[in-house]
C-alpha cells in the first residue's frame, strides 16, 4: 500500500537537491507519520541528473483511526486511499519537507531562491476532472503537463479509463514553489481529503498559496475544492486571496464545487492528449507583488534603511524587507493580534538565521493612538491600510504617522477606485472590509492636503498596469520630509 512522488532535477551540481530537501542522497530516511510511513531516498543522484523519491506507506488501520468521527462502515477498511497520490501525500510533504516548502537552505540558500529545472511524477493521482483539469490547474503555472489516464484493467480496454491519471510536469521553479502548489493541488485535484476541514486549513491555503494561487486563473475552483466547499472557510479564504492581490472577492458568487470546467484555453492541448501545450503563456505577476516591489523600490530610491510597516498583516512586506540586508532594521505592527500571530508564523523569528532575527520587532498597536515604538524609524510604510480606517478616524492615523512619528519618509498605497471597472464580476468595493475607496483626484487631494499640514512633499507612482482611460489598479503616494 505505498504512493510515490518522484522529483528529478539537472541542474548542475544535480546533487544540490539534497541540500534543498534537507535530505542527504547517500541516506534512506524514515518519517512517521499518524497513518504511516514515508521513506525518502534518492534512486539516482549525479552530477548531471539527481531524483529524490518520496515512498509513503500506508496503513489503512492507522488511518481510519486518524477520523474524529467513528466510521462504522467496512469501506474505511476497503478503499483506494492507500494506493493513490491525494492529501495523504501532501500532509507526508508537508512534515518531511517542510524546510524546504518554506524556500530554506542553511548550506545553499541562493538556491533555494533559484528556479531549476525540475521534473515531477505522480504514478497514480486521482483526478475527479480528468487529464484535462490537471491540465487547467498546473499549465498556468507555468508547467508543461502530460497527464495520461490509467485504465480500468489493461486486459479489458473495452471497459475504458478510470478516474486515476499518471501526471508529470515539468519546467522551471523554485522548489519551494513546486512543493507548495503540489501541497494544495493534490488534494484538489482529488476531491476529497483524509481529514476533518477545520479553520485553519485557510491559513495553510493562503501561506501555500502565497505568489501563486492569488492570480491563478481557476483560484475560485481550487479553494473550493481545497476546502471542501465549506462556505464559510470558502468565502474567507477567497476574502483573503483578494486582498493579497487587490483582484474583486469572488467568495461573493455562488457556485457548486463541481462547476463546469473553464472554456479551454486555445494554446493548452486538445483534451485527452499527452502531448504538453507548446506555448502556454506565463502567468500574470500579481498586483501584490507588483506592489510590494514598488514600496521596495520608493524606499531604496529615498535610502530608507530601517523601516516600519504598519498595519503590517500577515507579514508579506516584512518578509522581503529582511531578506535584503539593504534594509538595517525593520519593524511591523497590526492591531489585530492573530495578524502578529500569521506573521510570526510567516517568518519564523525563532528559525531566522541570526542576521535577520536581530533586524526583526513585531508588535501589536493601533495607528490611531501614538505609539512611542512608532519613533525612530526613517520610513514608515501603509500599504493598502488607510481604506480599512473609518473617515472619521482618519485624522487621527494621519496626526500619529505623519504629526508624531515623523519619520523622514512615508510610503502609502490604496487602491484606485477607477480601475473597479475593469474587474467585470465586482461589486461595491475590492474587500468587504474596505470603509472607502478613492479616485486619482480624490487620493491626489488627500495627499496635498497631508503633505501640506506636517510639512511633506509628495509624488505620486501607479502600480500595475497604467491603463489611459481609468489609471493603475494601485495608487502610491511616497512622502518626504
Amino acid at each position: 500500500m505505498r504512493v510515490l512522488l518522484t522529483i528529478t532535477t539537472t541542474a548542475r551540481p544535480a546533487t544540490d537537491l539534497g541540500y534543498l530537501l534537507v535530505k542527504h542522497p547517500g541516506r534512506v530516511q524514515a518519517f512517521e507519520q499518524s497513518f504511516g510511513t514515508a521513506h525518502v531516498f534518492y534512486p539516482e543522484a549525479g552530477e548531471d541528473r539527481c531524483t529524490a523519491a518520496l515512498l509513503l506507506d500506508v496503513d489503512p488501520i492507522r488511518l481510519a483511526r486518524t477520523r474524529r468521527t467513528p466510521d462504522l462502515s467496512l469501506g474505511q477498511y476497503v478503499n483506494d486511499r492507500p494506493y493513490a497520490a491525494s492529501s495523504l501525500l501532501a500532509s507526508a510533504m508537508a512534515n518531511v519537507f517542510r524546510t524546504a516548502m518554506r524556500g530554506q537552505s542553511r548550506e545553499r540558500p541562493e538556491l533555494a531562491g533559484t528556479p531549476i529545472p525540475l521534473r515531477i511524477t505522480l504514478p497514480a493521482l486521482p483526478c475527479r476532472g480528468g487529464p484535462e483539469l490537471a491540465e487547467t490547474l498546473f499549465a498556468p503555472l507555468g508547467w508543461r503537463v502530460e497527464a495520461c489516464p490509467v485504465p480500468l484493467d489493461e486486459r479489458f480496454p473495452e471497459w475504458g479509463d478510470s478516474r486515476y491519471v499518471t501526471l508529470t510536469i515539468e519546467g522551471e521553479a523554485t522548489l519551494a514553489s513546486a512543493l507548495n502548489q503540489l501541497y494544495v493541488l493534490l488534494p484538489v485535484l482529488d476531491d476529497s481529503k483524509h481529514y476533518w476541514v477545520a479553520a485553519d486549513e485557510v491559513d495553510k491555503l493562503v501561506r501555500a498559496g502565497e505568489g501563486w494561487l492569488a492570480a491563478h486563473p481557476a483560484r475560485a475552483r481550487i479553494t473550493r475544492r481545497y476546502l471542501a466547499n465549506r462556505h464559510r472557510l470558502v468565502r474567507t479564504a477567497l476574502a483573503r486571496l483578494a486582498d493579497a492581490d487587490d483582484a474583486p472577492d469572488d467568495a461573493l458568487q455562488r457556485h457548486p464545487i463541481d462547476e463546469e470546467p473553464p472554456a479551454a484555453d486555445p494554446t493548452a492541448a486538445e483534451p485527452g492528449s499527452a502531448e504538453p501545450a507548446e506555448d502556454v503563456a506565463a502567468p500574470p505577476v500579481p498586483l501584490a507583488e507588483l506592489r510590494v516591489q514598488a514600496v521596495l523600490d520608493a524606499l531604496r530610491a529615498e535610502h530608507a534603511a530601517t523601516v516600519i510597516d504598519l498595519g503590517c498583516g500577515t507579514g508579506r512586506l516584512l518578509s522581503r524587507l529582511l531578506q535584503d540586508p539593504f534594509f538595517e532594521f525593520v519593524a511591523g505592527a497590526d492591531v489585530s493580534a492573530r495578524a502578529i500571530e500569521a506573521a510570526q508564523r510567516r517568518l519564523s523569528p525563532g528559525l531566522l538565521p541570526r542576521a535577520q532575527a536581530d533586524r526583526l520587532n513585531l508588535f501589536t498597536a493601533a495607528l490611531t493612538y501614538a505609539d512611542q515604538r512608532f519613533h525612530g524609524h526613517e520610513a514608515a510604510v501603509l500599504m493598502e491600510v488607510i481604506e480599512h480606517v473609518d473617515l472619521p478616524r482618519l485624522p487621527a492615523v494621519e496626526r500619529v504617522v505623519f504629526g508624531d512619528a515623523a519619520p523622514r519618509v512615508v510610503v502609502v498605497t490604496t487602491p484606485n477606485a477607477e480601475y473597479n471597472v475593469r474587474y467585470e464580476s465586482l461589486t461595491g468595493f475590492r474587500h468587504p472590509d474596505h470603509r472607502f475607496e478613492w479616485t486619482r483626484a480624490e487620493f491626489g487631494a488627500w495627499t496635498a492636503r497631508v503633505a501640506e499640514a506636517y510639512g511633506y512633499r509628495v509624488r505620486h507612482v501607479p502600480v500595475g498596469d497604467d491603463d489611459p482611460s481609468v489609471g493603475a489598479p494601485t495608487q502610491m503616494g511616497v512622502f518626504v520630509k
